[in-house]
């Protein structure tokens, strides 16, 4: 019984970093995630507000409206690292044949994940490169 008073710390210290490893990762890819929804939700809210005005119009507004979250650009950008040279001009296009229906699409493109912690224990996280997030909805002729 005395030679085993010290097994369970040094069984502690063998797992710790395979947990701490674990549980960085968890970490960082629930804030992927997290960013990513985000993006998503930031990128359908400009598309509604532009399927509500005439086609060609407005389109600084929703650009800021998926950056910063609101029409006027103040404050800090919803993700970290999102710039308004990532999002795109909306585009509005007809669709359909009978009937004719117009379309409004916002998109961003090329926005990359930093993670908090660059490695951990020698593992490299590297960044995530989301593909294009985008929208598209119905909005007057």
């Amino acid at each position: 019984m005395n030679r085993q008073k010290g097994v369970a710390i040094i069984e502690f210290a063998l797992v710790l970093p395979f947990l701490l490893t674990l549980t960085f990762i968890v970490t960082e890819y629930s804030r992927a995630l997290y960013q990513y929804n985000t993006l998503t939700k930031s990128v359908r809210d400009a598309t509604r507000y532009l399927s509500t005005q005439p086609p060609g119009t407005k389109m600084a507004q929703a650009k800021n409206l998926v950056v910063y979250g609101n029409l006027t650009g103040a404050g800090s950008p919803l993700a970290l690292g999102l710039t308004l040279a990532q999002v795109n001009d909306p585009v509005w296009q007809l669709a359909g044949a009978a009937p004719v229906i117009n379309t409004v699409s916002v998109t961003i493109a090329g926005y990359t994940f930093s993670p908090l912690f660059a490695s951990v224990f020698g593992l490299d996280f590297g960044t995530i490169t989301f593909d294009n997030i985008s929208a598209t909805m119905r909005c007057p002729l």
